[in-house]
């Protein structure tokens, strides 16, 4: 197989963020580099009482129909997300070939509300008190299983959990897919909706949490020397992914190629990254060669820059060590806290639209770098920089990580800038 043939387009962008629920307000909020946390009511009284919720959508409306009643929020996020998706693709299920047609869609937990909620009826009321609906909405392969439902798409449907790189192993299996002519379109990507007091609590007494009560909107601050640990969020994200040649035989449009994936596993702790980044380098490594680069013709890094001093670190080190001719690097974690298994695909999303729009978005709360910490990272407000190949860094919990080689898809012109992002700056 050529290289060309190798080439998968990214067809279609979906987005619910703590920054908007569709794209252009998603993107300007990211460009605006104003994080989105807030204090939340129903974190009230615990030792981190703030979060970045999504705000601004009626997901019950937005999803609508009787099947609302059955769905857990996080499977409501990323329904609404791959619907958009699916549409900015210009594509129809009441037309496609649903055999043809995968969903892969990373979860890290599933609907633990609900689960909580019925561990309270079981106290209070006994068996009976039970939903029957308890399996089938808290289960982490419901959001693929209700986005296939309503898509009607009978190729495969998968749930990958890889912890806080889900979304982005979504991708990158939906990349195999197509090029294994398995299907021909893949909507991939992630949703999580977790920002509950039991959760947010255990995170909080691991110590991965900042603890920035009093200043919730300069908690999460990815690589700076203050920085104390991350902001849980919540969100979704799809991409629509097709063949390159398949999308232009239909006269699709391609807003960017996905020319490679690479993932490995430190095999080091349950939680904390191996501090020598071996698992992180050896993705990268796996998907510069898979998209056939050269280190040095990397332009553009979206870092997984979760904000916590660990991962920081590794991936300060990495990036310098790898890339010595400095790429920019942005990590939109300080806008939207991280929202775990729907982080790699909101960032891929992200990615997609640097590229774009020739733009990189700058880290929020970022002042100062520690000693030793060598990046270019974009700081204040958006770059203008035309970004020809990026990759996308997600590193999870149980060591995994996933990197993926996004490249700009050739268009006639410089790329498009939208003079509304640009007046933020």
């Amino acid at each position: 197989m050529t290289r060309v043939d190798r080439d998968v387009a990214v067809t279609g962008l979906g987005l619910v963020t703590p920054a908007g629920a569709d794209e252009h307000t998603f993107w300007e909020g990211l460009c605006a580099g104003v994080s989105m946390a807030r204090g939340c009511e129903e974190l009230a009284g615990l030792p981190v009482d703030f979060g970045c919720p999504v705000d601004g959508i009626d997901l019950d409306g937005a999803v609508g129909g009787r099947a609302v009643w059955r769905m857990a929020r996080f499977v409501k996020m990323a329904l609404v997300a791959a619907r958009q998706a699916v549409a900015d693709a210009g594509l129809s299920p009441q037309r496609w070939d649903g055999d043809r047609v995968a969903v892969v869609l990373g979860v890290g937990v599933g609907g633990v509300s609900v689960l909580v909620d019925n561990v309270r009826r079981l106290d209070d009321g006994g068996a009976d008190a039970v939903s029957p609906l308890l399996v089938p909405m808290m289960m982490p392969n419901a959001a693929a299983g209700e986005v296939a439902i309503d898509l009607r798409a009978h190729g495969p449907s998968l749930a990958p959990a890889t912890a806080c790189a889900s979304g982005a192993t979504a991708i990158a299996v939906a990349r195999d897919l197509l090029l294994s002519d398995r299907c021909d379109v893949v909507v991939a990507g992630g949703a999580e909706a977790v920002l509950t007091p039991l959760v947010v609590s255990a995170f909080a007494g691991m110590g991965a949490l900042s603890l920035r009560t009093g200043d919730p909107a300069g908690a999460s601050r990815p690589f700076a020397a203050d920085r104390d640990g991350f902001v849980i969020g919540e969100g979704a994200a799809a991409l629509v992914l097709e063949r390159a040649a398949d999308a232009q035989a239909r006269g699709g449009r391609a807003r960017a190629l996905l020319t490679g994936a690479g993932s490995a596993t430190d095999a080091h702790h349950p939680t904390a990254p191996d501090p020598d980044g071996g698992g992180a380098r050896k993705a990268v490594e796996a998907a510069l060669r898979e998209a056939g680069w050269a280190a040095h013709e990397v332009d553009h890094i979206n870092a997984h820059g979760t904000s916590t001093p660990l991962n920081d670190a590794m991936e300060s080190a990495l990036v310098s060590g790898l890339f010595p001719h400095r790429p920019s690097v942005t990590a939109p974690k300080g806008v939207l806290g991280h929202t775990l298994a729907a982080a790699g695909a909101i960032e891929a999303v992200a990615t997609v639209l640097t590229l774009e729009h020739g733009l990189v978005p700058p880290i929020a709360n970022l002042d100062s770098l520690p000693d030793g910490f060598d990046l270019d990272c974009v700081v204040k407000e958006p770059r203008i920089q035309p970004v020809e190949r990026a990759l996308s860094h997600s590193f999870g919990f149980g060591g995994h990580n996933v990197v993926l080689a996004f490249q700009r898809a050739a268009v006639d012109g410089p790329p498009r800038t939208d003079p509304g992002v640009l007046a933020i700056a």
